[in-house]
């Protein structure tokens, strides 16, 4: 599954949802988050519950 590049979500399709940008298979591991309000999160800037990859 591809990557957003601007979002790094994961995204479904090559066409992320959120940012509408072209997406890429050239990503370095998944993050799961299910705490916005977590260390993690907030180091990322990931402001939604869902899947991340960790380097874009």
């Amino acid at each position: 599954m591809p990557a957003c590049k601007i979002c790094k979500r994961i995204i479904p399709t090559m066409i992320c949802p959120v940012c509408k940008e072209k997406g890429t298979n050239d990503y370095k591991g998944i993050i799961i988050i299910f705490d916005t309000n977590s260390e993690i999160a907030k180091k990322m800037n990931i402001s939604e519950e869902g899947e991340y990859a960790v380097k874009v």
